[in-house]
């Protein structure tokens, strides 16, 4: 992550992931030695997430040689591995090392067993173990618990279609934050004088808040003591709390902000030992609650197979599942039968999760797992039970691994499968990564993967995209960047993250609801009134200062340019304004093209005077329309919370926020304006002996409404009057005369916001401008790396939660290729940071009845044939012949074709339906809606799924 000599933050490579874990806990991983032994699918799958992530240094640690078996299951190793007998460790270690060239790879051979002295872990912050025997775990989990600071300890296991997880990080961990979501900030309404006090927030903004939860105080008015002091606080409603007594303090007046205040908190962990007697298992599916506890016991039974018999059970062989304790019959039976075997997308999901189990052990970040999670694909196993046993046995190639654990036919299926991957972002990467593991369109008769994106490799997605590095930057993702429109219907697995927060979703025609049966609620828009005159948090004034670099940018070159692609030259222009005629925009353009820049030091003069504009004359303006005592119809202030009065600001050049505003703003007025400059223009030295030059206009207040209704969105601009007309005219002709309206001034350079590359200045521009206005409105601050996640729109990433996510999804398609019964899939949302994993059986699609045992759900489309002469009323009858209900009303789009009860439609019936559609030469068909009679009179009709009808019949 940083050099060892340098803690500084290579933002182009962590930005995503910054978001997440903070700069805290990335500076403690950058300090971080962990050790990580058993480079098997699961080892490596850790490895990689670990890496990526950026901790100091990672020792991977393996005694067996590579097999054929392991390119099923671990994909860093490549036949030739095999061909010469390599250890894992050795084998995989420069391709994980390749991952992060701030990360130190190193691997060892060592043994590691019963008899192997241990000390040498006293070196780590952290221990992962996997492929291993509870005999040995037991001991070094002793050890590293027994050290001062305690090595924290993580075991990982994956058997067939079961995971295991087991973290114990000592008797005392301190959590600095254990959910990672940003402090809330709650505006105040009013606090009660009693005991305790009653805070109650604004209207429409719940505090979301839990008891037991602490917050401070500022900017209150009246009870002022309250700032800067510290409460716990007790929920009374969403829109209320209590805090301690208030009756001996000044009467609340207005204003005042409630801020969270985060708490350390410890936790408490018992060694593996204990815990394997009375274990607390984190419960990820209540549909069987049970489960986690009955695998526990099935897996103590399978390592004390182990132990006696000094290997695995045998695959698929039932004598050795007899010899195993019986507890549940079921699960010993199967996990006996597969225990050798490994399905990669369990691999990948627990390893997602795991990896994170890492990253909190040695940052203190986020909540960890107590102390055990146990995930499995139990659901596979119903279809598996008709298979015959040699389904499951090894063939002596890359798919052993797998074929025993969900038999050969199905890792068939798999190989002839034809998948469309949409996006091959994080997410995706991890996918293909599965895809490969499983198989997936490998045959060369029937299987294809089809993948689409249109981005650019940035620099920021080597951080989680583990399949590129740094000479594919700049390159297209796939060399498909067009979505080819799926027109069948196909089963559609979908999943997203967001920082520590994931979800998996199966979309099954027929079967669960379609992806458009839910959506997102939508952003919430800050009203317009907010943005231009009365911010009240940093978000505010980050969008603000986003549409000033839009506006002027962007919007404006773009309208000038247009504007004269339109008309051949200036003087065609002057010619017909003179004539009388309007042209749309021309005012603006030409105000445009007589102030503009030709030098470097116009364009820092024109920096200037927007300095002025927005900082100080727009402050100045408000206070003149609302004087600081004004007070609205009630009696109150007109200017309290969550309204702020602004304050205007005097330049200072040697403030470093009002020269980087300057500086950046002059910048892009040269880009736009195509002004060249050099290092030496942009020195203090220059740009302090132009400003210093510059009259600045003194302030004259205009009588302009302000704006103050939150409702209202932004409005039209004003009508041009006949003066602007006039000195337009004016302004164009002296452009003329000064031979500034040439070809080269008729143009300029649009800007498109890019938030990834430092060096163009967008970001530099924005926080400039966002925080003068934050401090001209008395508002807390933003650095760069929040503005940029704010105005940037960035979804906060980590290669954690991606892994796990494509682990789940490709779970859910070795489900889809099997055509497992709807009860078999689940649906998945995880917090990573809580820890909470919870996984629901999917939405059953609703059925619509129409009537008489008629129904219909959102997948169904109806179909009629037609030919040339087909009337109305043939298709009506043709739709009441097919699906047995006669249509009432025929709808194309917003188009009414036959609506009985309008005048003139009955007649329609006789009309052929060529001639009632008029579809264009090459149409074959049109979608219609139609409807149907209610049962009772007075109801509305009730709409039916929509009906194809085909002008001719189809040949095939």
């Amino acid at each position: 992550m940083m050099a060892a000599d340098s803690m500084e933050i290579d933002d182009a490579l962590y930005s995503r992931q910054r978001y997440v874990l903070g700069d805290t806990a990335m500076q403690k991983m950058a300090q971080s030695h962990v050790f990580l032994s058993g480079m098997g699918g699961l080892g490596v799958e850790i490895a990689k997430n670990i890496v990526l992530a950026g901790i100091k240094a990672l020792t991977i640690h393996d005694t067996k040689q590579c097999k054929t078996w392991d390119l099923g299951t671990n994909f860093f190793v490549h036949k030739d591995d095999i061909l010469n007998l390599r250890n894992r460790a050795e084998a995989t270690h420069h391709h994980i090392a390749e991952l992060n060239p701030y990360v130190q790879v190193m691997s060892s051979t060592a043994p590691l067993n019963e008899v192997t002295d241990i000390s040498f872990l006293r070196q780590y912050q952290c221990v992962i173990v996997t492929e291993m025997k509870l005999s040995l775990q037991k001991k070094i989990n002793d050890f590293c618990h027994a050290q001062h600071p305690p090595i924290k300890f993580i075991s990982a296991d994956v058997y067939g279609m079961w995971a295991r997880l087991f973290c114990d990080f000592g008797d005392e961990f301190e959590v600095l934050d254990t959910t990672g979501e940003e402090p809330k900030e709650i505006f105040i309404a009013n606090i009660s004088q009693s005991s305790p006090g009653i805070v109650t927030c604004l209207d429409n903004n719940p505090h979301k808040l839990e008891t037991g939860q602490f917050v401070t105080f500022r900017e209150i008015n009246g009870m002022s003591c309250l700032n800067g002091s510290t409460h716990q606080i007790t929920v009374i409603s969403p829109y209320s709390f209590s805090i301690g007594n208030t009756t001996d303090m000044e009467p609340y007046l207005h204003g005042g902000i409630a801020v969270q205040v985060k708490t350390p908190k410890i936790f408490h962990f018992e060694q593996l030992g204990k815990q394997l007697i009375n274990p607390r298992c984190l419960v990820a599916d209540f549909s069987k609650p049970e489960t986690p506890l009955q695998v526990h016991i099935a897996m103590l039974a399978l390592n004390e197979f182990q132990e006696n018999f000094h290997r695995m059970p045998n695959i698929g062989c039932i004598q050795d599942a007899e010899e195993m304790p019986q507890v549940n019959e079921d699960i010993v039976k199967w996990l006996s039968r597969m225990a050798q075997g490994s399905l990669a997308p369990l691999t990948a999901a627990l390893g997602g999760v795991a990896s994170q189990e890492v990253l909190k052990a040695v940052t203190g970040k986020f909540s960890p797992l107590q102390q055990w999670l146990y995930i499995d694909a139990l659901e596979l196993v119903p279809c598996l039970e008709k298979a015959s046993s040699e389904e499951f046995l090894p063939r002596g190639d890359r798919y052993d691994a797998l074929r025993a654990c969900i038999g050969d036919s199905l890792c068939q299926k798999l190989q002839n499968l034809n998948v469309f991957l949409v996006g091959c972002g994080a997410i995706g990467c991890e996918m293909l990564k599965n895809f490969a593991l499983l198989g997936v369109g490998t045959c060369q008769e029937r299987g294809m993967v089809t993948i689409t994106d249109p981005d650019l490799i940035e620099k920021s997605n080597l951080n989680r995209q583990f399949l590129f590095r740094p000479h594919h930057i700049q390159v297209c993702w796939s060399d498909k960047d067009q979505c080819r429109c799926l027109a069948n219907l196909r089963p559609l697995l979908d999943s997203g993250t967001m920082g520590t927060k994931g979800h998996t979703e199966v979309i099954l025609p027929h079967l669960t609801e379609s992806y458009n049966s839910h959506r997102d609620p939508p952003e919430e828009e800050i009203p317009f009134c907010t943005l231009k005159s009365f911010p009240a948090a940093t978000e505010h004034t980050i969008q603000w200062a986003r549409d000033k670099f839009e506006s002027a940018f962007s919007h404006k070159p773009s309208l000038f340019n247009k504007f004269w692609q339109t008309y051949s030259s200036a003087e065609e222009v002057l010619e017909r304004i003179k004539s009388g005629e309007s042209l749309e925009g021309s005012f603006q353009v030409i105000k445009c093209l007589s102030r503009r820049p030709r030098n470097w030091p116009q364009c820092v003069e024109l920096a200037r005077l927007k300095f002025e504009k927005y900082f100080n004359h727009k402050a100045l303006q408000l206070l003149h329309s609302f004087p600081i005592d004004t007070r609205l119809k009630d009696g109150s202030l007109f200017w309290q919370s969550p309204k702020r009065p602004p304050f205007p600001i005097q330049f200072d050049f040697n403030d470093p926020l009002h020269y980087s505003f300057i500086l950046s703003t002059a910048k892009l007025f040269a880009e736009i304006y195509c002004v060249p400059f050099t290092e030496k223009d942009m020195s203090e030295e220059m740009i302090s002996k132009i400003i210093s030059g510059l009259k600045i206009q003194e302030f004259r207040p205009s009588n302009k409404v302000v704006q103050t209704d939150e409702t209202v969105r932004k409005t039209d601009p004003i009508p041009v009057s006949s003066e602007d007309e006039r000195n337009a005219v004016i302004q164009l002709e002296t452009a003329i005369v000064a031979n500034e309206a040439t070809k080269n001034d008729l143009q300029m350079k649009e800007l498109t916001f890019e938030k990834d590359d430092d060096s163009n200045g967008h970001i530099d521009f924005i926080t400039a401008a966002s925080n003068l206005r934050a401090r001209m409105y008395n508002i807390e601050p933003a650095d760069r790396l929040k503005t940029k996640r704010i105005a940037g729109k960035i979804i906060p990433a980590i290669a954690t939660s991606t892994a796990a996510v494509s682990g789940l999804v490709a779970l859910e398609l070795i489900k889809v290729v099997g055509g497992y019964p709807f009860q078999a899939y689940k649906n998945c949302f995880f917090n990573l940071a809580i820890p909470i994993i919870v996984f629901t059986e999917t939405a059953e699609v609703r059925r619509t009845e129409i009537r008489n045992g008629i129904s219909f759900t959102i997948w169904d489309r109806w179909t009629v044939y037609g030919k040339e002469d087909f009337t109305l009323l043939d298709f009506i009858n043709a739709v009441k012949e097919k699906y047995g209900i006669e249509p009432t009303m025929v709808v194309q789009g917003v188009k009414m074709l036959y609506v009985p009860v309008m005048p003139g439609h009955v007649k329609r019936l006789k009309l052929t339906m060529q001639k009632l559609v008029k579809p264009a030469a090459n149409k074959k068909y049109v979608d219609l809606t139609v409807s149907f009679a209610p049962e009772t009179d007075g109801e509305e009709d009730l709409p039916g799924p929509p009906v194809r009808y085909y002008f001719a019949h189809e040949d095939n």
